[in-house]
C-alpha cells in the first residue's frame, strides 16, 4: 500500500512538472523596434508626407516569435476613425488607402498587432503626416476698396495686405509684390510685411486719374510636392479711389472770348457770357466772377452767372474795341474767396448788319439765270448771255461781300470759283459777324459735239482657253463706251496684230472668238497677244491689248531618252536619270520618279523630284554590296517609273542598269572640291579658268620685272671719246676642219687651228667661211674676214689653248658669266643661252675670245 501511494505521488509530480515546462515555453511574439527612420518594425513614430499617392506601400511590420512560430500581422483604428492604411497579414506590408491632408489631420493613431496563433500582442502607435507644399496663400483682406486723398504724401503707407498659407516651413512663408504688366505704377509694397505705400517721388492727382486698380500677388517660399519643387501664389485686386482735395484753381471754358456791341443795343443788353469751373472736379466749389480792368465803366458782369452786359448806349462808347480782364474765384463754404484764375474778353462795337446781299437781273431781283451753249468753248471765253448784279444795302464793311460758285462743277469761273453745267452763285459778306449771304441758280444747257473717243473698260484683257477648244470658241468679251450721245456714241470693234491671226471679233458686241479653222496647241505656242480697236463713226478710236493664254492639257506622257540606261555608281555618290515631258506647263510637265522593281529589293533610294538614285544609307562599302548579292559583277537592273502630276496622270518606265563600284580615295582640299563639284562641271571649269588667269597675271608680272632689270643692267656708257682712223683691214681665212686659222695683216699673220669658231658673239661659224668683222656691224658670210686695224701683224707662233676660266660659285661649265671689253665701253654680265641641240666647243670658244681680246688691245694701243 505504501508503494502504491509513492508511485501516485511520483506521477503527480511528473504531470505538474510537464505542465509547468509547457506553460513556460509558449512565449508571446513581439515587434522589432527599429526606430522612427526605419521602413520596417512596429510603425512607432513613423512619418510620411501628405502627397504620398494612394496605393503606395509605405511600411512593413516586422516581428518574430521566440519559438520560431509563423506570425501574422494586423492593423486597426479607433472606433469611428477613418482607416488610412491596410496591412497584408502574412508579409506585414502596409499600403496607403486614403489620401492624406496634413492641414486636416497631422497625426494618425494606429493599433498594430502580431500573433503566432496562440498569443497576440497589440501596440498603439502614432503615424505623423508631414507637410507638402500643396496650399496656396489666401488673402484675408483682399479684394478690397480703399479711399486715399490725392494730397497724401509721397512714400506714405496707405494699406497693409494680410495673407496666410497653411503649409509649414518655406511653403508657409509669404512674400508680396505688385503685378504691373510692364506699366509704371505709383505704388510699391513691402515684400515681407505687405505694407502698401505711395512710391517716393510719386503723387496722386484726382484730375488725372480718379481710380487705380492694383493687383497684389502673394507667393509662398516653395516646397516639395509629388517629388518636384513647387511654388504657389495667389493674386487679388485692391481698388484705390482717389479723393479730391483743394489744389487746382478755376479755369475758363471756351476761350478765347469775343463779344460785339451793335448800333441798336440798349443799356442792360447781354453782350457776352463767360464760364469757369473749379479745377477740383471731385468737390467743385461755386465760382465768383468780377471785372478787373478795361471796362471804362460801360460794362458790368453778373458775379454768379458771368453775363457781361452793356451799362450805357453805344453812342457814348469812346472806343471801338474793349479788352476786359475777367477774374473767376472759388468760394469756400464759409463764403470766402479762394483760388482764382483770369481770362480776357474782347468786345467790339460794330454797325448793325441787317441787309443781306441780293441778286438782280435785267428786270429786278432774280434767283434763277439760264442760257444755252455748245460744249468745250475756248478757255477764258466770257459767257455773255448772263447779266447778274449783286447789291448789299448796308454801309461800310457790312456791305462788303465775296462772290463764289458752289456746286458740283469746276468749268466756269467767277471770282474766285468755277462750276460745270449747273451752279449756285453765292454772295457772302466778309467782315460781318452775321456773314449774311444770298444765292442764285445758274443753269447752262450744253449742246453735244463728238469730242470723245471710245474708251475701253480696261487697258488690257486677259483670257484663258484650253488647247483642245474647237473653232469659233468664245475667248473674251471686250467693252468700250463713248460718252458722246446719239450717232457719235456708236462703237465698232476690230482686232489686229501679229497674234490676231487665229482670232476674230464681233464688230458690234466685242466678243472675240477663235477662227473656225484654228487649232490651239500649248506645246507649240501658249501665249498670244494682239490689239483690239474701238472706233466711233468719225474715226476716233482707242486701243486695248488682249493677252490670250492657251491652257495646257496633260496630253504627253514623260519620256526617257532611252528605254535602257546604263549607269556606273560609286558608293557614296549619286546616279541621276532624267525624263522629259513635252507638256507646256505644270503640273502636267512636273515629273515624279519612283523605283518600281529591283532585285534584291530595298537597295536603292530615289529622289522623287530630281531622279537621283543612291544606295541605302547602310550600304557604305563593296563588302556590304557583295553580302547582299551573289553576283560577282555587282550590277543591278532597276525599273524606274516617271509619272507626271497632270490629270489624268501619265507614266512611263525604263530599265536602268547600275554598276556599283568603290571610289578611289582622294586626299587634299582639291580632291574635296572635285568630289563636291562632280555634278557641277561649270564650277570646275570656273576654278580651272581662275587658276590659268592667275598664272598669266603672275607670268606677266615676273616678265615685266625681269625686263626692267635687264634694261637697267644692259645700258652701255661710253668711257671716252673715240676717233676713227683708216686702218688697213685684217683678213681672217677660215680653212677646213683641222687646218690653221690664218689672220692676214701687213705685219703679223696668226695661225690658229680651228674647226668651228665662235667669235665674240658666241655663235659657231661654218667651215670654209670668211667673215668681215667691222665694229658696230653684224657678221656677214664671206671668204675673207677683214678687221679695221692701223698696223700690220706679223705671224706669231701658234698660240697654246688657254685654260678654261674658273667657274663661278654654283655655276656649271656651260653657264659661266663673262664680259667682253670693247672700244665703246663695257657690257654687263650676260648669261649666254645654251644650245640644247648641239654641245658648245669650249676650247674653240676660248680661242676666239683670246683672239678677240688681243685684237682689241692692239686697236686701243693704236688709238692711243
Amino acid at each position: 500500500m505504501k508503494n502504491v501511494k509513492k508511485l501516485h505521488f511520483s506521477l503527480l509530480l511528473v504531470f505538474v512538472h510537464v505542465c509547468f515546462v509547457e506553460t513556460q515555453a509558449d512565449y508571446a511574439p513581439f515587434f522589432y523596434d527599429n526606430g522612427p527612420y526605419s521602413s520596417n518594425g512596429n510603425l512607432a513614430l513613423f512619418s510620411l508626407t501628405e502627397d504620398t499617392p494612394v496605393g503606395t506601400e509605405i511600411y512593413a511590420l516586422n516581428g518574430t516569435d521566440p519559438e520560431g512560430q509563423e506570425v501574422r500581422y494586423g492593423l486597426s483604428f479607433e472606433p469611428g476613425a477613418k482607416e488610412y492604411f491596410r496591412v497584408e497579414a502574412k508579409s506585414g506590408n502596409i499600403t496607403l488607402v486614403e489620401q492624406l491632408d496634413r492641414e486636416i489631420l497631422d497625426s494618425i493613431e494606429v493599433l498594430v498587432s502580431i500573433t503566432d496563433g496562440r498569443s497576440k500582442v497589440t501596440e498603439k502607435v502614432t503615424v505623423f503626416v508631414m507637410d507638402a507644399n500643396d496650399e496656396r496663400p489666401v488673402f484675408k483682406n483682399l479684394p478690397s476698396f480703399l479711399d486715399v486723398p490725392e494730397n497724401s504724401e509721397s512714400g506714405s503707407s496707405i494699406y497693409k495686405v494680410l495673407a496666410v498659407d497653411r503649409d509649414t516651413g518655406s511653403g508657409g512663408s509669404i512674400t508680396f509684390y505688385l503685378q504691373t504688366n510692364g506699366q509704371s505704377s505709383k505704388f510699391a509694397i513691402d515684400r515681407h510685411s505687405g505694407v502698401l505705400r505711395i512710391k517716393p517721388g510719386e503723387m496722386l492727382d484726382y484730375e488725372r486719374s480718379t481710380t487705380h486698380f492694383i493687383t497684389v500677388v502673394a507667393k509662398d517660399g516653395g516646397g516639395n510636392y509629388n517629388g518636384k519643387e513647387q511654388v504657389m501664389s495667389s493674386s487679388a485686386t485692391l481698388t484705390i479711389n482717389v479723393i479730391d482735395t483743394q489744389d487746382t484753381p478755376p479755369s475758363f471754358v471756351g476761350t478765347p472770348y469775343f463779344g460785339y456791341v451793335y448800333e441798336v443795343s440798349v443799356p442792360g443788353s447781354e453782350i457776352f457770357t463767360v464760364f469757369a469751373k473749379d479745377g477740383d472736379l471731385g468737390t467743385p466749389k461755386p465760382i465768383h466772377y468780377s471785372l478787373e480792368n478795361g471796362t471804362d465803366g460801360v460794362f458790368g458782369i453778373n458775379k454768379t452767372s458771368g453775363v457781361i452786359s452793356l451799362l450805357t448806349y453805344p453812342i457814348y462808347l469812346k472806343r471801338e474795341i474793349f479788352n476786359m480782364k475777367v477774374k473767376a474765384s472759388e468760394v469756400s463754404p464759409e463764403g470766402n474767396l479762394m483760388d482764382y484764375g483770369f481770362t480776357t474778353v474782347v468786345i467790339r462795337v460794330v454797325d448793325l448788319n441787317n441787309h443781306p446781299p441780293t441778286f438782280y437781273g435785267e428786270n429786278g431781283p432774280q434767283n434763277m439765270f439760264e442760257m444755252t451753249m455748245y460744249e468745250h468753248p475756248p478757255e477764258g471765253e466770257i459767257i455773255r448771255g448772263l447779266k447778274i448784279t449783286v447789291n448789299d444795302s448796308d454801309q461800310g464793311s457790312n456791305a462788303k461781300f465775296n462772290l463764289r460758285l458752289v456746286g458740283p462743277g469746276r468749268m466756269l469761273r467767277v471770282v474766285p470759283q468755277t462750276v460745270l453745267n449747273e451752279a449756285q452763285l453765292l454772295a457772302v459778306e466778309m467782315d460781318t459777324p452775321e456773314r449774311f449771304s444770298a444765292t442764285a441758280d445758274i443753269v447752262i444747257h450744253l449742246l453735244d459735239t463728238n469730242d470723245n473717243a471710245p474708251k475701253f473698260s480696261s487697258v488690257y484683257y486677259i483670257a484663258r482657253i484650253p488647247e483642245n477648244s474647237p473653232g469659233n470658241s468664245n475667248v473674251v468679251s471686250v467693252t468700250a463706251t463713248d460718252p458722246d450721245s446719239g450717232f457719235w456714241g456708236e462703237v465698232k470693234y476690230s482686232i489686229y496684230g501679229s497674234g490676231a491671226d487665229l482670232f476674230l471679233i464681233n464688230s458690234a458686241s466685242g466678243i472675240i472668238y477663235t477662227q473656225p479653222w484654228a487649232s490651239l496647241d500649248a506645246e507649240v505656242k501658249s501665249k498670244y497677244n494682239f490689239y483690239v480697236k474701238a472706233e466711233d463713226a468719225e474715226g476716233k478710236y482707242s486701243l486695248a491689248e488682249v493677252f490670250v493664254t492657251v491652257l495646257d492639257l496633260n496630253d504627253h506622257p514623260p519620256e526617257f531618252n532611252e528605254n535602257f540606261l546604263e549607269k556606273t555608281m560609286i558608293i557614296g555618290a549619286l546616279v541621276k536619270i532624267e525624263a522629259q515631258d513635252d507638256d507646256a506647263e505644270g503640273p502636267n510637265n512636273v515629273i515624279e520618279y519612283s523605283i518600281m522593281k529591283t532585285d534584291p529589293e530595298n537597295i536603292f533610294d530615289i529622289n522623287a523630284d530630281t531622279g537621283e538614285i543612291k544606295l541605302k544609307s547602310y550600304i557604305k562599302s563593296m563588302d556590304i554590296v557583295q553580302n547582299i548579292t551573289k553576283q560577282n559583277d555587282c550590277t543591278w537592273s532597276v525599273v524606274v517609273q516617271a509619272q507626271d502630276r497632270g490629270s489624268p496622270s501619265f507614266s512611263t518606265t525604263t530599265v536602268v542598269k547600275i554598276d556599283i563600284t568603290e571610289a578611289i580615295q582622294l586626299r587634299g582640299p582639291w580632291a574635296s572640291f572635285f568630289v563636291q563639284s562632280r555634278d557641277k562641271p561649270l564650277h570646275i571649269l570656273g576654278m580651272i579658268a581662275g587658276v590659268i588667269s592667275l598664272m598669266v597675271v603672275v607670268t606677266v608680272f615676273i616678265s615685266t620685272i625681269m625686263f626692267m632689270r635687264n634694261k637697267k643692267s644692259n645700258r652701255i656708257l661710253p668711257h671716252r671719246r673715240i676717233r676713227r682712223r683708216n686702218k688697213p683691214p685684217v683678213t681672217f681665212k677660215f680653212p677646213n676642219s683641222g687646218e690653221k686659222l690664218l689672220i692676214q695683216e701687213p705685219e703679223v699673220m696668226v695661225g690658229v687651228n680651228c674647226s668651228n669658231c665662235n667669235i665674240a658673239s658666241g655663235h659657231p661659224l661654218p667651215p670654209n667661211h670668211n667673215m668681215n668683222v667691222v665694229t658696230g656691224h653684224h657678221w656677214s658670210p664671206n671668204h675673207n674676214v677683214s678687221m679695221v686695224s692701223g698696223r700690220h701683224w706679223l705671224p706669231p707662233p701658234p698660240p697654246n689653248a688657254p685654260a678654261l676660266p674658273p667657274l663661278l660659285p654654283g655655276g656649271r661649265p656651260g653657264d659661266r658669266q663673262w664680259v667682253v671689253p670693247t672700244v665703246l665701253g663695257t657690257v654687263a654680265q650676260i648669261k649666254p643661252k645654251r644650245n640644247r641641240n648641239r654641245p658648245v666647243d669650249s676650247v674653240n670658244a676660248a680661242l676666239v675670245s683670246e683672239l678677240k681680246m688681243r685684237l682689241d688691245q692692239r686697236r686701243l694701243a693704236n688709238c692711243s
